[in-house]
């Protein structure tokens, strides 16, 4: 499962086919930060930068993103709303897509995964990364929050089964999940390759998802009131 999408999807359609309360996680095992990158030669250095570039130029700077009411479209919403900067988002079909597109220069920047980020770090420049400390494997890129703009932007990657799994199949699934999720040489290879580890169990993963449902509401309503 990847969150925000399965919490995203069915708010912001109604053909969606599934519900999120009907998805039963296991476990979350993951997260990779959303960060804001240009490209090294764009002469944009910083957030302060960026925003200015966005204010003098309204709706002219191009964003890769991947899909629409994804955590990369909702990380989009919320830094125009924040700043108060217009910006044009260009949906990719993927990850690998979206990085290509930016890369190829068919986007003047990317809100992209922290794993791509860090595998292209030579050549682009991360202003703003969506964790909600410092991201370990980009030690200098400071989170959104300390840029200033109150937000947080992460794909969360678990597992779940369908309703009404037996206890006894969850619980082996768990046990098994977090065994895997809580060995320090796995939480080490995630950090190297961009990630951030979690090992959050079924209870804690069902109140997490709650959470964020509430949460994703409340932003929508936000963002679609405020447009």
């Amino acid at each position: 499962i990847n969150i925000p999408h399965i919490i995203l999807q069915p708010l912001a359609n109604d053909d969606t086919g599934y519900e999120t309360e009907q998805i039963e996680p296991v476990s979350i095992f993951q997260a990779t930060p959303i960060g804001l990158a240009v490209k090294k030669d764009s002469g944009i250095e910083t957030m302060e930068d960026f925003i200015a570039e966005a204010k003098e130029k309204p709706g002219q700077i191009t964003i890769a993103g991947s899909g629409t009411y994804s955590g990369h479209h909702l990380a989009f919403l919320q830094l125009q709303e924040l700043a108060d900067i217009e910006l044009q988002y260009i949906d990719f079909t993927g990850a690998a897509s979206q990085v290509q597109g930016f890369l190829g220069g068919n986007a003047m920047a990317i809100l992209g995964n922290s794993n791509d980020l860090v595998n292209y770090q030579d050549d682009i420049n991360v202003l703003a990364i969506g964790s909600e400390e410092q991201f370990e494997p980009l030690p200098d890129v400071p989170t959104f929050k300390e840029a200033g703009y109150e937000m947080t932007a992460s794909i969360d990657r678990g597992v779940a089964v369908p309703p009404e799994t037996p206890e006894v199949i969850k619980n082996k699934l768990e046990a098994a999940f977090l065994e895997i999720a809580n060995d320090e040489s796995i939480q080490e290879q995630m950090k190297e390759e961009g990630f951030e580890p979690k090992a959050m169990g079924v209870e804690e993963a069902k109140a997490y998802i709650e959470a964020k449902t509430e949460e994703y509401k409340t932003l929508l309503d936000g963002l679609e009131n405020d447009g």
